[in-house]
């Protein structure tokens, strides 16, 4: 069993307010969460309204599964043309 850690620094097109902010990433990752079977928060620069940090966790059989869905996670968030993926981290954990 493998748990693959996600998480993504997000630069974001539109809010002009930290209320438009909540509400893109609320939708956002709303989204992702009914597609794709990972668990999903707001983690970090909530205070930001032009930057957010997004969290996924997923349990998996190995890491390539994983890598899998972060990658389409990924291109799914480019893809809306809400933001630009400014860094990522991956962490597996082995049991």
């Amino acid at each position: 069993m493998v748990v693959g850690v996600l998480r993504l620094e997000l630069i974001l097109h539109a809010p002009q307010s930290l209320k438009e902010k909540r509400g893109m990433v609320k939708k956002l990752l709303g989204r992702l969460r009914v597609r794709y079977p990972v668990s999903a928060a707001e983690t970090g620069h909530q205070d930001f309204w032009q930057k957010a940090e997004l969290g996924f966790a997923l349990v998996g059989n190995e890491e390539g599964t994983c890598h899998r869905v972060f990658d389409r996670i990924e291109e799914e968030i480019l893809s809306s043309g809400l933001a630009d993926v400014s860094e990522r981290w991956i962490e597996f954990i082995h049991y």
